[in-house]
């Protein structure tokens, strides 16, 4: 320390750090050359497999529904009903017309010569003793 007392003297001290860098770099050592060769080979696979076999009955049924019925099954049988329209023609009584017909009646004078027919009856009575004069009748009918 210098003559100075109370004087305190400062240094700088430098702090010196290293750092480190890691890279690579490429370097030729060798060379390789690959070559791919298939090869055939039987080998024995092995697996189990399912195999289902159904038989298809058609039951003709014919019969009108409302509604197509649901598919179902009964006693392990699928049912799958099959469905068809059909064209209904049906008659029905119409009216189609209707006739009416009026009497009418009226008279007319006809006159036309007409031969007819009378007879003349002429009755005698003789009973007792003077007879009635001989009366003559027409038949008016």
């Amino acid at each position: 320390m210098s003559g100075q007392q109370g004087e305190e003297e400062r240094q700088v001290v430098p702090i010196v750090e290293e750092r480190l860098e890691v890279g690579t770099r490429e370097v030729e050592r060798g060379r390789v050359q690959v070559r791919i060769r298939v090869e055939d080979r039987e080998e024995l696979a092995e697996a189990v497999l399912r195999q289902e076999d159904v038989t298809v009955e058609r039951v003709p049924v014919g019969r009108p529904v409302e509604a197509p019925p649901p598919v179902r099954e009964e006693d392990g049988v699928l049912i799958v009903p099959v469905l068809e329209e059909r064209l209904v023609v049906r008659t029905e009584l119409i009216l189609k017309e209707e006739l009416r017909i009026v009497r009418t009646s009226r008279t007319e004078r006809v006159r036309e010569p007409v031969r007819v027919r009378s007879e003349r009856v002429e009755v005698t009575r003789s009973e007792g003793s003077s007879p009635p004069p001989p009366t003559t009748e027409s038949d008016q009918g």
